[in-house]
């Protein structure tokens, strides 16, 4: 049973990073620079946010 767990909030982690590191990818870029961070960065950032660093 914890097998089965810990591979739906594997599942559930990977769905959140590829969401953040999309929505990071497609911002527009003014909004991105004017928060200080590069889509060209998504997947690191996105990596940050959900699974640290």
């Amino acid at each position: 049973m914890k097998l089965i767990e810990t591979l739906k909030a594997a599942r559930a982690r990977n769905a959140l990073y590829k969401r953040t590191r999309d929505e990071i990818a497609h911002m527009p870029r003014d909004v991105a620079l004017d928060l200080g961070i590069f889509p060209e960065d998504a997947h690191r950032i996105a990596w940050a946010a959900v699974y640290g660093n």
